[in-house]
């Protein structure tokens, strides 16, 4: 196995994003024709990812065109294979989505993911420590004082714009 491993090693893609079942993804594809070379793009749906990270790991990615259900195998590690977008990713619960080969319209739509919050660092980029907070002014009490008044305009409220003067 380890002779195996040597070969294959230098032909397994090392830039591959993480993809998953449910993922919305777009898989540009260069195409020999003739003299011509092009390149192919197919989005659609991953509906099962197979063999692992291996050297035959594949997806299988389904789209509907016309009405007609049309699925793809890639190998991932293809050397035609130019790259892989992944547009949007899905809230599933199964491994492989075989199901929607047998559904269609609503009962096919999958539900998006909510996306994490990121953990927020401070500028040295250090987690978990406290922020310090600037030191706020006692608010002067009503009895003790009168209102500090500061030369700001007047706000105009709702109320004070319905009073009709006398």
């Amino acid at each position: 196995m380890k002779k195996i491993d040597n070969v294959t090693q230098k032909f397994i893609k090392k830039d591959l994003p993480d993809i998953r079942p449910g993922d919305r993804v777009k898989v540009y594809q260069k195409i020999k024709e003739k003299d011509k070379e092009r390149t192919q793009a197919f989005e659609g749906t991953v509906i099962a990812r197979k063999h692992g990270k291996g050297i035959g790991a594949t997806i299988t990615v389904r789209k509907v065109v016309d009405g007609i259900g049309v699925e793809r195998i890639f190998p991932l590690h293809l050397p035609t294979l130019k790259k892989i977008e992944i547009i949007r990713r899905s809230k599933v619960r199964r491994a492989k989505l075989y199901f929607l080969r047998n559904v269609s319209g609503k009962k096919a739509k999958l539900k998006r993911k909510k996306r994490k919050r990121e953990a927020r660092f401070d500028d040295e980029g250090s987690k978990g420590e406290e922020m310090q907070i600037p030191e706020q002014q006692p608010v002067p009490s009503q009895a003790s004082q009168e209102p500090v008044s500061e030369n700001k305009p007047e706000e105009i409220t709702e109320e004070k714009s319905r009073q009709v003067p006398e």
